[in-house]
């Protein structure tokens, strides 16, 4: 096996320097950067404890192009729009529990777009 990972290797590199060139990547996103500059937050709303309000703040020097919300309960997931740096929505749970919500966070530069995709563990009393 160790014979054939040089092999192996020096394929890899072959086919990655063939496939994109300095200025694709130059145009690309850095989806694992982007991530650095995104908030996910929630709170539990103060009149209704099933209400939770999710927040997605992006400070980085790209555009914030949308969130899609999927919040663990089953309900169809929710796509907002970005008009700025921050994205906001509120669910309501039908039942206490604990449940895993999604942020599908996408960032747009130019023509590229990057989408990452944090979870929150979600405690609804």
């Amino acid at each position: 096996m160790k014979s054939k990972s040089p092999i192996l290797m020096i394929a890899a590199l072959f086919v990655l320097s063939i496939s994109c060139s300095k200025s694709d990547i130059d145009k690309g996103l850095d989806c694992v950067g982007e991530s650095l500059f995104e908030k996910v937050k929630h709170s539990t709303d103060a009149t209704n404890p099933k209400k939770i309000d999710f927040t997605v703040e992006y400070s980085g020097t790209n555009t914030l192009k949308s969130v899609k919300f999927t919040f663990g309960d089953g309900t169809p997931a929710e796509t907002v729009t970005a008009t700025g740096t921050t994205v906001s929505i509120s669910h309501v749970y039908s039942a206490a529990g604990t449940y895993t919500a999604k942020a599908d966070i996408t960032v747009q530069n130019g023509g590229a777009t990057c989408t990452s995709s944090p979870t929150r563990s979600i405690t609804v009393n």
